[in-house]
C-alpha cells in the first residue's frame, strides 16, 4: 500500500480495539471501582424455596463493630415500591428488594448487611435470626397448574400469571385436510446464564448536589437509570448510571434487580458509598435464569411432507416473581415458532406459571431459541414419520427466495432471506451424500452416527418502537453523536452499551471509511448517562443494525456539513465533494482537494462566517426501524454416540449464517463462536435443577456444567450475504445467531444417530447417562 494512502476498513478482519486493555488487566469493572470511606453491602438469603416469615432479629448483628447498618424488609416497607415488570402480564405480584412476610425462592434476599468490608458484613449476617415457617412448594410448572397445587401468590387465587391465546381460524381446516398429525412434547430446560463477571453496583450520593451515581454491570445504562430513578424518586438529571467493563450479559444483565436497587437506597440512606457484588452462588440462585418452556406440538402434513399449519400449547415457567421482560419472553417462542418454512396456518395458547424458582428472563436468544428449536424439532419428525430426508423435508417447506418480504402465518414480515444457499452450502461443507452413505456403512458394524441439520431464522434489531411494551422506557430506536475535535481526530458517543460484541471495533470502521480517515482517529464512547445521550442499550442484536444505522445517520449530517465548508473553501457544489484520505476533495477528481483540517480549523476558528453554518462540527442521530431484521443460517453436524457409555463425540460442525452485510468478519466469528458453545452447552450438559423441596441442586459450577474447551469441537464457519433492506448498513445482527442454530442441530445429529434403536425424542441435556439409559430401555423393548 503507498505510502500515506487509507486502507477501506469495512469488510476487514480488524482486531478488536478493546482487547488489549481487557488482556492486560488494564479494564475497570465494578469490583475495581474504589471510593474513600466505601461500605460494602452483603444479602442474607431464604434458606427455603417458600416459608412465611415470623421474625428476623437483627440486634447481634448491628452491635458487631465495624457494622454500619443493618436493613430488613420492613425497614423499607412504604419506603421502596415493588420492583418493576415492564412486559405486560395479567396478574403481576408486589415484590419488594427484601421479603416482606414470605420468601418464594431460595436465594430470595431476607436482609442486608453494611459494613467497613464484606467479610465483617458477612460475620454480621451471621448473627442475623431469622424465624421461618415452611409452607408448601411447588417446583414443576405443570402441577402448579393443577386445582390442588400450592398456591404461590393468593391474591391471584391460582399460580397463573397470564394465559395468552393466539387464534386462527386457519388451523382447524389445516387439521381436517392432512393426511395426519404429529404430536410430540418438547423441553427446554432452564438454564443459567454463568457471565464470567457475576452482578455488582457501586453507589455513590452527593447530599449537597442531592445527585446519585451509580456503577453497574448492566447492558442498558440508560434504561437502568429510568427505572432506578422510578423506584427511588429521583429526578433522572440527579442521577448518573455508568457501566465499565461489562464481563459478559448474554441478557442477565438487561434488568433491575434488588440489589441495585437496596446499593442505591443504602447510600442514599447512610450518606456513604456502598458496594455490592454478587458470589457465584448467588448469581446461579438470584440472576435471571433463561428458557424453562414445555412445548405440546401438533403438526398437521401431506404425506408428501408439505406442512399445512403448526399448533402449540406453551407451559412457560416463569418463576416466584416477573422480573424486567418476564412475561415478554415465551412470546417470541409463539410467533417465530414457524421458522424458515411457508406455515399457512399456525395457533398457540401460553399458560405462564409461578414457581417456586428464582425468575427467567433474556437470555441469549430470549424466545427464538425456543421457536428454531419448535420448527426444527418439527421438520425432524416429519421427516422421522413420513421417512423422509432431513435435508429435502427443510427444502421442501422454505420459504421461496421471491416471497420476501413475507408476511408469516404470526404477522411479522421477514425483511430478506434466501435460505436455499445456506442449506447447500453446509451439506457441501459436510460433503452430505457421501456422510450419509459412511453413516450406513457404519450402523453396520455398530457405530452410530448422526447428521445434524438445523436452519434457523431469528428476529433481531428490535423495533420499532410500537412492538416493545407500553410501559417499557425507552423504545426501539437508537441514539449517536458524532463529534470532530479542533485536531481532526473524531469522537462518537453511542446509545448502545457494548459489552463484548464489538462496537468500539465495528463503529470506528464505519466512520473511518465515512470520513476517509484512520481508524485510531476515531474513540467510540459508551456506557456513561452523564456523557452519552440517551440511549436504549444492547440486547437482541441489535447494536449494528439499530445504533449503527443511528450513527450512520450522524455521520451523514457532520458530511454535509463539512461539505458546505469545504464548498465555499473550493468553489465546488457539495454535491461533487467527497471524503477521500483525510481529505475533501472533487468526486471527478481526487487530486484536487484541501485537508480535513483546513475544514475543521475554518470551522472552530468561524474567522469566516458561512451564511447557514453554525461553529463546530458536532451532529447527532436518532434512528426509528421501521421493522425488524431477520439473520438466518443453517447448520450441520456431524456426530457418534458410543452405545455402551451413551458419550456424544463430535466430528464435524458447519455453521453458515447469514446476517446481512458484514463490517467486521472477525467480530462475526467471535459472536458465532460463542453463541454455538453456548448453543451446545444446552444440547449437551446445561441445566439447572430444582428438587421437590425448591432447593437448587445446581448451585456452585461444580454442579452446573458450563462445557469446558475439550468438550466443543472445532467450528468450520461459512456465510451467505443477504443484506436488508430496513437499515442503511444492510446489517441484519449476529449476536445471537450461534446459539440459536446449534441447539436443534446438535440435538438432530444425536437423535439421527440412535434412530436404529427407534429413539424418536430426548429431552435436554443429552447427557450420555439419558442417552445410554435410552439405548438399554430400546434394546429390551
Amino acid at each position: 500500500m503507498a505510502a500515506g494512502i487509507v486502507p477501506k476498513f469495512v469488510g476487514s478482519r480488524v482486531k478488536r480495539r478493546e482487547d488489549p486493555r481487557l488482556i492486560s488487566g488494564n479494564g475497570t469493572y465494578v469490583d475495581d471501582i474504589k471510593l474513600p470511606g466505601m461500605l460494602a453491602a452483603v444479602m442474607l438469603r431464604s434458606p427455603y424455596g417458600h416459608a412465611k416469615i415470623n421474625s428476623i432479629d437483627v440486634e447481634a448483628a448491628k452491635k458487631l463493630p465495624g457494622v454500619v447498618a443493618v436493613l430488613t424488609g420492613e425497614d423499607i416497607r412504604g419506603k421502596l415500591p415493588t420492583l418493576i415488570t415492564a412486559a405486560p402480564a395479567q396478574n403481576v405480584p408486589y415484590h419488594p428488594a427484601l421479603a416482606q412476610d414470605r420468601v418464594r425462592f431460595v436465594g430470595e434476599a431476607v436482609a442486608v448487611a453494611v459494613a467497613i468490608d464484606q467479610y465483617t458484613a458477612q460475620d454480621a449476617l451471621d448473627l442475623i435470626e431469622v424465624d421461618y415457617d415452611p409452607l408448601p412448594v411447588i417446583t414443576d410448572p405443570e402441577k402448579a397448574l393443577e386445582a390442588d397445587a400450592p398456591v404461590i401468590h393468593e391474591q391471584f387465587g391460582n399460580n397463573i400469571s397470564t394465559r395468552a391465546e393466539v387464534k386462527s381460524g386457519e388451523i382447524d381446516r389445516a387439521m381436517r385436510e392432512a393426511d395426519r398429525i404429529i404430536k410430540f412434547r418438547l423441553v427446554n430446560q432452564r438454564l443459567a446464564p454463568v457471565p464470567m463477571e457475576p452482578r455488582g453496583a457501586v453507589a455513590q450520593w452527593n447530599p449537597g448536589s442531592e445527585y446519585l451515581t451509580l456503577w453497574s454491570s448492566t447492558q442498558g445504562p440508560h434504561l437502568l437509570r429510568s427505572y432506578l430513578a422510578e423506584v427511588l424518586k429521583l429526578p433522572e438529571h440527579r442521577m448518573r448510571v455508568i457501566a465499565p467493563e461489562v464481563g459478559g450479559g448474554f441478557g442477565c444483565k438487561l434488568n433491575v434487580y434488588a440489589e441495585e436497587v437496596m446499593t442505591a437506597y443504602l447510600a442514599m440512606l447512610l450518606n456513604k458509598p456502598v458496594k455490592w457484588i454478587e458470589r457465584r452462588r448467588e448469581n446461579l440462585a438470584t440472576t435471571t435464569h433463561g428458557r424453562d418452556l414445555i412445548t405440546y406440538i401438533e403438526a398437521p402434513v401431506k404425506n408428501d411432507g408439505t406442512i399445512l399449519g403448526l399448533k402449540a400449547r406453551f407451559i412457560c415457567d416463569m418463576g416466584a416473581y416477573l422480573q424486567l421482560l418476564t412475561p415478554m419472553v415465551p412470546g417470541f417462542a409463539g410467533m417465530m415458532m414457524t421458522g424458515c418454512y411457508k406455515v399457512p396456518a399456525m395457533a398457540f395458547e401460553q399458560l405462564m406459571v409461578f414457581t417456586n424458582k428464582m425468575a427467567p428472563d433474556a437470555y441469549r436468544g430470549a424466545g427464538r431459541p425456543e421457536a428454531c428449536f419448535i420448527a426444527e424439532r418439527t421438520m425432524d419428525m416429519i421427516a422421522l414419520e413420513l421417512n423422509l430426508d432431513p435435508a429435502e423435508i427443510r427444502r421442501k417447506n422454505f420459504i421461496p427466495k421471491e416471497a420476501f418480504p413475507a408476511q408469516i402465518a404470526s404477522g411479522l414480515i421477514y425483511d430478506s432471506g434466501d435460505y436455499e444457499p445456506a442449506l447447500d452450502l453446509a451439506l457441501k461443507h459436510i460433503d452430505y451424500p457421501k456422510v450419509r452413505a459412511e453413516q450406513a456403512e457404519g450402523r453396520k458394524h455398530g457405530r452410530y452416527i448422526g447428521i445434524g441439520i438445523c436452519s434457523y431464522v431469528e428476529i433481531c434489531g428490535i423495533g420499532p418502537s410500537p412492538m416493545l411494551p407500553p410501559s417499557m422506557k425507552g423504545g426501539g430506536w437508537e441514539s449517536a453523536t458524532i463529534r470532530m475535535e479542533p485536531d481532526s481526530k473524531v469522537t462518537v458517543l453511542t446509545g448502545v452499551s457494548p459489552h463484548g460484541q464489538g462496537q468500539e471495533t465495528s463503529f470506528a470502521q464505519l466512520v473511518a471509511d465515512e470520513l476517509g480517515i484512520g481508524i485510531d482517529d476515531v474513540t467510540v464512547v459508551h456506557g456513561d448517562t452523564a456523557i452519552v445521550q440517551y440511549g436504549t442499550g444492547t440486547f437482541g442484536s441489535r447494536g449494528t443494525s439499530v445504533g449503527g444505522a443511528a450513527l450512520m445517520m450522524a455521520v451523514q449530517k457532520l458530511q454535509a456539513k463539512m461539505k458546505k465548508i469545504a464548498s465555499t473553501m473550493m468553489e465546488v457544489p457539495p454535491d461533487q465533494l467527497t471524503f477521500n484520505n483525510g481529505t475533501i476533495a472533487m468526486a471527478s477528481d481526487l487530486t484536487k482537494s484541501i485537508p480535513l483540517q483546513r475544514v475543521v480549523d475554518a470551522s472552530y476558528g468561524h474567522k469566516h462566517p458561512i451564511p447557514g453554518i453554525e461553529p463546530g462540527l458536532n451532529e447527532a442521530g436518532f434512528y426509528e426501524p421501521t421493522a425488524c431484521t431477520f439473520p438466518f443460517g443453517t447448520h450441520a453436524c456431524v456426530v457418534e454416540v458410543d452405545a455402551d457409555t451413551g458419550v456424544v463425540k463430535f466430528l464435524r460442525y458447519v455453521a453458515v449464517d447469514d446476517c446481512g452485510r458484514i463490517i467486521n468478519p472477525l467480530l462475526v466469528e467471535g459472536q458465532v463462536h460463542g453463541g454455538i458453545a453456548q448453543g451446545i452447552a444446552q444440547a449437551l450438559y446445561e441445566e439447572v435443577i430444582y428438587d421437590e423441596n425448591g432447593q437448587l441442586l445446581t448451585a456452585t459450577l461444580m454442579d452446573y456444567a458450563v462445557p469446558k474447551a475439550e468438550m466443543l469441537p472445532h467450528y468450520e464457519l461459512d456465510s451467505t450475504v443477504t443484506p436488508s433492506p430496513i437499515n442503511p448498513l444492510g446489517v441484519k445482527g449476529v449476536g445471537e445467531a450461534g446459539t440459536i442454530g446449534s441447539t436443534p442441530c446438535v440435538v438432530s445429529g444425536v437423535l439421527d444417530a440412535l434412530k436404529p434403536f427407534g429413539i424418536k425424542n430426548l429431552d435436554m441435556p443429552l447427557k450420555p447417562e439419558k442417552i445410554w439409559r435410552a439405548i438399554q430401555a430400546a434394546r429390551k423393548a
